[in-house]
């Protein structure tokens, strides 16, 4: 085993807040959040004590604010006023609320660095990684606000007999859409769920990580400012034990982003309710180069794939396969370049990894690497959590080595943490990219386009990138995204991640003879006229 103690730079910790974030200015976002008790005009003496929850700055360990802890009671005024407010928001036109979520676009960019330096505050991560959260949340506003009119269109299908019976589908909003973000993207995830659902006529509430709160807040007045009204996106802050399953039990559809552990309680919570729900849960995921690929563009692919938010990104990878004619290369390159990385704190754009978000997260990730290590795992660079940076910083750690008895082996690390390993052909390496509870995301690096494509079309992961790490498919926000097997439910992206949050209705309009026996007419002699008809359609063009 060796462990390159030596190969990051040793930084003092940032503590100062960024730029743009004032102690003031949180504590006139932590004051915005309703309470049940504010909503209905009562004192502030007669307000409940529902406690606070202090919010921690990654990159120092030290408090920053406070935002309440919300009550069910709170959940359920917040609910009670989204849902008040949906129906005249569902009546507008379509085009007037894109026109909102576009000004909201155009909003996103023109506060860019202020949004960046909320969510570097909270989250601890580099600020190229929140420039990524930016370009996400811009994007999608304006992929749905494009297109929410013709999702919402009217649809001609089918009718049973050609002429006689006009069908038509229709979509509606399915009412109060509840979404649960994480902490690990507080721009995006707290957001970019909810435009579509917010477009297709929905109201929202949001319950995001208690880690960063205050990056949502500020998001949900950038939407007052858009002129989204007050009550057609609501926040409420809180406890995920408490506020979390509140939301489940008074919402019409939620959106979830997490752990597959909690999400399987989401899931089952929302079944109780018979409400539907989208999960976008763990992941572990993995990262194929075969041996005709380019190795400098693999390995700038891995830097990305593994280290990217510092590892705690659901899409990243923690399994790494390297075809065994160029794996000594390929390490040789990749441990030489994760040395390289710039890991500290810092508010401008020039370090590569930022810091973990929290005590937790560093406990897993250091227990996952010393497991690893304990039962005969080699660490080729990394390895080490560096406190001169900060309280939660860990070096990017490759591992070799790892066998299955180890926890690194399947089990999610979420930090920058990758296991190595060669493999002698495509079918082994597919059989080792599928062998997981997870199905996210994957990678499959060639040349061969052809080669790729194949393995990448066997691989069972919701989304697959040839000759890329997540961003072709993430940011192809046309194409569907989301989990096979533990690894969630549903789809964001795409008319998928539209039409989820609709209704449909159909509208049958019979313009002819009713499907039934005529009058006077022998049900044997219907029925046989019937099966002729049958047989013919299946045989007319245009009728099949």
């Amino acid at each position: 085993m060796t462990t390159d103690a030596d190969s990051f730079p040793v930084v003092r910790a940032e503590s100062a807040f960024p730029e743009r974030v004032t102690a003031d200015r949180l504590s006139r976002l932590a004051a915005s959040v309703p309470t049940e008790a504010a909503s209905r005009g009562e004192g502030g003496s007669e307000a409940p004590d529902r406690g606070e929850i202090a919010i921690e700055a990654p990159f120092s360990g030290e408090t920053i604010g406070t935002i309440p802890a919300c009550a069910p009671e709170d959940v359920d005024a917040a609910v009670e006023r989204a849902r008040e407010a949906q129906t005249a928001w569902a009546d507008r036109d379509p085009e007037s609320r894109a026109d909102l979520l576009l000004r909201f676009h155009d909003l996103v960019l023109d506060h860019r660095e202020e949004l960046l330096d909320f969510a570097q505050l909270e989250s601890g991560k580099a600020r190229a990684d929140a420039f990524e959260e930016v370009l996400d949340v811009a994007a999608t506003a304006r992929y749905y606000a494009h297109r929410a009119d013709d999702y919402l269109a009217p649809e001609r299908r089918k009718g049973v007999l050609p002429l006689l019976t006009r069908t038509t589908v229709h979509r509606r909003p399915v009412g109060v859409v509840g979404v649960i973000s994480p902490w690990n993207y507080p721009l995006t995830l707290a957001i970019s769920d909810a435009i579509p659902a917010l477009l297709a006529g929905n109201s929202v509430v949001l319950k995001p990580a208690s880690e960063t709160p205050f990056t949502a807040l500020l998001l949900r007045d950038l939407l007052r400012e858009a002129g989204v009204p007050d009550a057609v996106f609501e926040v409420v802050t809180g406890r995920g034990s408490e506020v979390g399953s509140a939301l489940i039990d008074a919402v019409d559809y939620v959106c979830f982003t997490g752990s597959t552990e909690t999400g399987r309680t989401v899931a089952s919570q929302a079944g109780e309710n018979l409400v539907d729900c989208s999960l976008e849960l763990g992941g572990k995921n993995p990262m194929v180069v075969l041996d005709d690929a380019d190795l400098e563009s693999a390995v700038e692919g891995a830097l990305r794939g593994c280290f990217t938010n510092a590892g705690q990104l659901c899409i990243s990878f923690e399994r790494l396969y390297v075809q065994r004619g160029i794996y000594d290369d390929f390490c040789d390159r990749l441990v030489r370049r994760t040395r390289g990385l710039d890991l500290r704190p810092g508010y401008d754009y020039e370090p590569d990894v930022g810091s973990l978000v929290s005590a937790d997260q560093l406990e897993t990730v250091e227990a996952h690497v010393d497991d690893a290590v304990a039962k005969g795992a080699d660490v080729l660079t990394g390895g080490r959590a560096p406190p001169d940076l900060g309280p939660y910083f860990y070096e990017p750690t490759v591992l070799a080595g790892v066998t299955e008895e180890m926890d690194a082996a399947c089990e999610e690390t979420f930090g920058p943490v990758v296991r190595i390993e060669p493999f002698d052909d495509d079918a082994e390496v597919l059989a080792l990219a599928n062998d997981s509870e997870y199905g996210l995301n994957a990678s499959v690096w060639s040349e061969d386009a052809e080669r790729a494509r194949h393995l990448a079309r066997q691989i069972d992961c919701g989304t697959v990138n040839v000759n890329d790490a997540y961003a072709a498919s993430w940011a192809s926000i046309d194409a569907p995204m989301g989990g096979m097997k533990d690894s969630g439910l549903g789809r964001r992206h795409g008319r998928e991640g539209f039409d989820k949050y609709t209704e449909s209705r159909t509208v049958a309009e019979q313009r002819g003879p009713p499907l039934a026996p005529p009058s006077g007419v022998p049900k044997r002699w219907y029925a046989t006229a019937m099966t002729l008809a049958l047989r013919a359609m299946k045989r007319i063009p245009g009728l099949k």
